[in-house]
């Protein structure tokens, strides 16, 4: 009797051991066919997550560099380095299309420790005249001109021809220039360079070369201020 019991189990499950239905369904024969190995099942899963990671992080592009993600681009902060330290130099309206502020909170910074370093904290008056001075500028020349202009573009560009007031301000650290008798020409020329590099970039950018004087005025005694600062 156990026998024909085991004979019919046999006959009626087949060599698998599982019921007709069972391997005629797709799904199973499928998983017979793939995961009949344990072991072979392991390894194709093992090798499935080594492909979606591949194709997930593998062949994805290349995070850009932190200096672009802030926008900080050395070439340019050159470039306008070299316009505002040679002003009759044709200026190339393409490195001012950007308003990068890296090299104008450099500056500013630098003209804070000179001053710093000669017995001066300034810190509070620079920020504020310079906020101050920028939005004014800004007003004014979006008044002046049609098709107006930004007003980080504004900061950066008067930020930028600062530069001569940093070397007044390194001076200041050698020579007393309140007490010398060369004084008020160790102001003038700092301004008149500053004022003279700001303006022609203005005039450049919103193409304003008939009222260069007009841009000039409130540009100039923005950067007297900083003079002011800087030697009293």
């Amino acid at each position: 009797m156990a026998h024909s019991v085991l004979f019919d189990q046999d006959a009626g499950y087949g060599n698998s051991g599982l019921p007709p239905h069972a391997q005629q369904t797709d799904g199973f024969e499928f998983y017979q066919t793939q995961y009949s190995d344990p072991s072979a099942a392991q390894a194709n899963m093992h090798g499935t997550g080594d492909d979606f990671y591949a194709s997930s992080y593998g062949t994805a592009a290349p995070l850009p560099p932190l200096l672009e993600e802030l926008e900080i681009n050395f070439q340019h902060i050159k470039s306008k380095t070299l316009a505002v330290l040679n002003p009759f130099k044709p200026i190339d309206r393409e490195i001012y299309d950007d308003a990068d502020m890296a090299g104008p909170l450099l500056f500013i910074l630098v003209l804070g420790t000179l001053l710093l370093l000669s017995g001066k904290s300034q810190f509070g008056y620079i920020y504020g005249v310079g906020l101050l001075g920028t939005l004014g500028i800004w007003a004014i020349l979006n008044l002046m001109s049609h098709g107006g202009i930004e007003v980080m573009r504004t900061a950066s560009i008067l930020g930028y021809c600062l530069l001569p007031i940093l070397v007044l301000g390194g001076l200041g650290l050698t020579v007393d220039l309140k007490a010398a008798q060369l004084a008020g020409l160790a102001a003038v020329v700092p301004i008149l360079w500053c004022t003279y590099s700001s303006a022609t970039m203005f005039v450049t950018i919103l193409s304003m070369s008939e009222q260069r004087l007009l841009v000039a005025y409130p540009v100039g005694l923005f950067y007297a201020s900083f003079a002011l600062l800087t030697i009293f």
